[in-house]
């Protein structure tokens, strides 16, 4: 981990909880550098142009994928102004559950379980999604896609995403979270585990996937973890292993597992070609509970029979339901939103897109049947 102090050259306005810096500091051979840092409402009080801060350079350093832009951690500067320096508001209605637990950044947050919460007495009693469908995704940016083409045939259903704490913690770090909860796509947010910042706290996948149902009154509950999925080309050492975890969870809570197939005939690495092997093994090897895998029907005969031959192979065509689904891409609106997975459009890979859509159109038609009996 590099900690340093950084001076901040350019404070922009702040937006959903998130304020964008830009910045000069040394970096890892003491040259000073300019880039950009995040400084969460949740974290560190208000920063001004001028200011010392002290922030966490690490994932630059290393230049991982995700971010691109270092977390600041305290405004050295705050305290001059008569403030602290990092931020110490304590959590509407005297939450007492912690997240980010025995960490330096550990803080106290209203869980919707915990008895100050207002909807105590309803998570008391909640012990069962009684059939609401949940779609669980392995990467974060098949959330919209799912979101939108569910929208699509469905218009007036409340979706609900409790997002898990595999990847990034904070729910303000996802751009795509924000915008889809300001355009109405998603009807409310909820971080589980240690992740935080959604509009409803959970302590656990279990009890937010409840709330998400009886407090949210979620017609279709969406599950992932956010964005940074950790990979290390194994089978087993990746994060999309969270998305048979929540199949898992659904299926205790009565809910109806519905799996997202990660797809592309894009991706360079061979892994991914096809069905991605996170999926592969999420599905193949992880997942207990009996889950329904939609695919588009929109492949080309080629991409279909390979796709197949992958979910014959891996067993998944035995352990679950996989079904064909058919529907007019075209009609899919985006809702704004400019979606990409691994920095590709909807036009450099197609297939991870219709995979996505189909996990979506598929939860809309269950929606309709259960709804119109």
């Amino acid at each position: 981990m590099r900690l340093v102090i950084a001076q901040v050259t350019k404070a922009h306005r702040t937006r959903n909880g998130v304020q964008r810096l830009s910045i000069e500091y040394p970096d890892a051979k003491g040259k000073y550098t300019s880039g950009e840092a995040l400084r969460y409402d949740e974290l560190a009080p208000l920063c001004e142009e001028g200011d010392s801060v002290l922030i966490n350079t690490t994932a630059v350093d290393l230049g991982l994928g995700t971010g691109g832009r270092s977390p600041v951690l305290a405004n050295l500067s705050a305290i001059e102004r008569g403030g602290p320096i990092v931020f110490d508001d304590p959590a509407p209605g005297g939450g007492h559950i912690m997240k980010l637990r025995y960490t330096p950044l550990q803080h106290e947050v209203l869980s919707v379980e915990e008895p100050a919460s207002p909807f105590h007495g309803i998570m008391d009693n909640a012990i069962s999604l009684k059939g609401t469908p949940v779609i669980c995704c392995e990467l974060h940016s098949q959330v919209p896609l799912v979101a939108t083409a569910l929208k699509y045939k469905q218009p007036g259903a409340r979706l609900v995403y409790c997002m898990t704490d595999e990847a990034a913690l904070l729910a303000a770090f996802s751009t795509l979270l924000v915008q889809m909860r300001t355009t109405g796509l998603l009807d409310a947010s909820i971080t589980c585990g240690q992740a935080f910042g959604g509009d409803l706290e959970a302590v656990n996948l279990y009890s937010g996937m409840l709330a998400a149902s009886a407090v949210c009154e979620a017609d279709v509950i969406i599950c992932s973890q956010g964005p940074g999925l950790v990979g290390t080309a194994t089978r087993f050492g990746h994060g999309g292993l969270s998305q048979a975890t929540a199949l898992n969870a659904a299926s205790v809570l009565d809910g109806v597992p519905i799996a997202t197939l990660r797809v592309s005939f894009a991706d360079a690495r061979l892994r991914h070609h096809g069905v991605s092997h996170h999926s592969l093994t999420a599905l193949g090897r992880v997942c207990l509970a009996k889950t329904i895998v939609p695919f588009p029907a929109s492949l080309t005969p080629e991409q279909a029979e390979l796709v197949e031959r992958q979910l014959q192979e891996s067993g998944i065509t035995t352990r679950h339901e996989v079904v064909k689904v058919d529907f007019n891409e075209k009609d899919i609106d985006l809702f704004g939103l400019e979606v990409t997975t691994m920095g590709r459009t909807q036009s450099d890979d197609p297939a991870f897109f219709s995979a996505s859509f189909a996990a979506g159109v598929f939860a809309a038609q269950l929606l309709d049947t259960r709804q119109n009996g």
